[in-house]
């Protein structure tokens, strides 16, 4: 079974602090998530595979390290969207693709409505990146259908998780590390997690 890692550093725990708060406000929401993914994005990135290259200095040739891989960053929509500019600040060449799902308030069920993913996805480290990981459901059907386009190297990035959400995907997914910026307490009756910061979607693009 690959780790979760729950990334520990004092800057992504402010962020997430201004993230939880419920004055916090779209615009400041926005602005700290896209902070919060670009930590998050550092840890994620942090072993994905290196080529040597050749670099001349100014006095001399010696050598670097370039990606290995093409890296592809897949959105759970919506609110999957405001992670994205985490990772490319990061990694500006980086493909960009969207998974559409939505949650059955009654089933808790993942109900798919969308997809489009850039050419590539079998050579490419990709990350998929959903803020909230819950149950479990979103997040695995994100990964089927990414398996299914072809990824081979695939990582799950969130950044609030609920034990039952991590189980769901490690049962399903042993193979796919998941990296995370809280591991939060559990699940209420409703599917939301405790205590969580309510619905990343509503609060970056306002309630549907």
């Amino acid at each position: 079974m690959r780790p979760l890692h729950v990334v520990d550093h004092p800057l992504l725990a402010r962020q997430i602090a201004v993230l939880r708060s419920v004055a916090t406000g779209r615009e400041q929401f926005r602005a700290a998530l896209a902070e919060a993914a670009g930590a998050l994005a550092y840890e994620a990135l942090r072993d994905v595979p290196v080529a040597e290259v050749t670099v001349r200095t100014p006095l001399e040739e010696t050598t670097g390290a370039a990606l290995a891989h093409p890296v592809m960053v897949v959105a759970v929509l919506r609110a999957g969207l405001g992670m994205v500019d985490g990772f490319l600040r990061l990694v500006p060449d980086a493909a960009v693709g969207h998974l559409g799902m939505r949650r059955n308030e009654e089933t808790l069920q993942p109900e798919d409505y969308y997809e489009s993913l850039p050419a590539g996805v079998e050579a490419s480290t990709v990350f998929v990146v959903d803020p909230m990981l819950a149950t479990g459901g979103s997040a695995v059907a994100a990964l089927t259908r990414m398996r299914r386009a072809g990824a081979r190297d695939l990582r799950l990035v969130c950044l609030v998780a609920a034990p039952e959400g991590v189980a769901a995907v490690h049962a399903a997914f042993p193979d796919v590390p998941i990296t995370a910026g809280a591991l939060d307490r559990g699940l209420d009756a409703r599917g939301f997690i405790r205590p969580g910061l309510g619905d990343a979607g509503d609060r970056i693009f306002g309630t549907e």
